[in-house]
């Protein structure tokens, strides 16, 4: 298995061993685990959504202190003032990343920005039709993400029947994104027409991700019945800005009321802080770290694929488990044919 993902087109273009792409989780993907990912042979992308520029720039050069291999980061231009946005791109530049991965809606300018700045751009989409935007704008690889994803969903087309249509509807390689957590899942994906997968859940329980603790214990203890999509945490986010969470007590307390809900409209309540920032209540911060307060009425960002989560690993080895998992399925599968004359 591990010769043929070396031929992998998506391993080549990216300069990577593995198919498996760690998803650039606000927050929770900084420089331990990104660099965790990329030294395991895996592609990993930082999640410097609003971030400051200087975070962006000293999390890019802590990812290269302990590793040569290529890596991106991740931006949400619809998501972020368009100033900040300029000047986190500018960070991004200067340094030379090899990667930008874009999601939400199209922005041609900024693909063609970064592509001018000899950057991939990878963009993740949660419809054929934006697929098609993407790549007619540039994108070099498109990330097809299932409603089954935690975090930001902008899609309610499962993974199994999104990623093939994405497949036949661009020429570009494919990603897919939402529910792959595991060797099975990774040899589902090739066999969609996918180059790779793309996790978050997964790589958010283990032992290198920035989230709290407090986060990672939750995810470990979900069934995927006990994650819901809502639009209750959307501050910093677009109108209708739909999530996948561990369900709380806010989502409790909303009852069936978990869509329709404007940010614009909040106001904005204190419970937790982060460092000396305060984090409001119904904001998209998940629990990180460096956070303290009522943690648990934060955004629980987490996939279906919470279910088969049962431990907190390094990255290291939930991609050695993928990877052997996948090796497994395959020589399982290649000895339930015979060719019948």
């Amino acid at each position: 298995m591990d010769g043929m993902m070396m031929k992998s087109t998506l391993c080549a273009l990216l300069g990577c061993r593995y198919p498996v792409l760690q998803a650039g989780m606000g927050g929770v993907a900084r420089a331990d685990l990104v660099g965790a990912v990329t030294r395991a042979g895996g592609y990993g992308f930082l999640g410097m959504v609003r971030e400051s520029p200087d975070l962006i720039r000293q999390q890019i050069e802590a990812v290269r202190n302990g590793t040569d291999g290529p890596f991106g980061v991740n931006l949400i231009p619809a998501a972020t003032d368009p100033q900040l946005l300029d000047d986190e791109l500018a960070a991004c530049f200067d340094a030379g990343v090899h990667s930008i991965c874009l999601f939400w809606d199209v922005y041609p300018d900024v693909i063609k920005r970064a592509k001018d700045h000899g950057c991939l751009v990878f963009h993740q989409v949660g419809t054929v039709e934006d697929a098609r935007l993407a790549e007619q704008a540039g994108a070099d690889v498109i990330i097809a993400q299932g409603e089954e994803a935690g975090g930001h969903v902008h899609g309610t087309t499962s993974s199994l029947v999104l990623v093939p249509q994405v497949v036949r509807a661009v020429s570009v390689p494919v990603v897919a994104s939402g529910g792959f957590a595991s060797g099975r899942s990774l040899v589902a994906a090739l066999a969609l027409g996918a180059a790779g997968i793309h996790c978050g859940t997964a790589f958010l329980a283990t032992e290198e991700s920035f989230a709290h603790a407090y986060h990672k214990e939750r995810v470990v203890g979900a069934r995927s019945e006990d994650t819901l999509r809502t639009d209750l945490f959307a501050l910093n986010w677009p109108v209708g800005a739909a999530v996948r969470v561990i369900g709380n007590s806010l989502t409790a307390k909303a009852g069936t009321a978990r869509f329709g809900h404007d940010p614009y409209l909040r106001k904005r309540e204190p419970i937790a802080l982060e460092d000396d920032r305060p984090i409001y209540r119904y904001s998209t911060d998940s629990p990180l770290r460096n956070m303290r307060g009522e943690l648990e009425q934060l955004a629980l960002f987490a996939g279906q694929v919470a279910g088969e989560i049962d431990d907190i690993p390094t990255a290291a080895v939930r991609i050695e488990r993928i990877m052997a998992e996948a090796a497994g399925i395959v020589a399982a599968l290649s000895g339930r044919f015979e060719e019948v004359e």
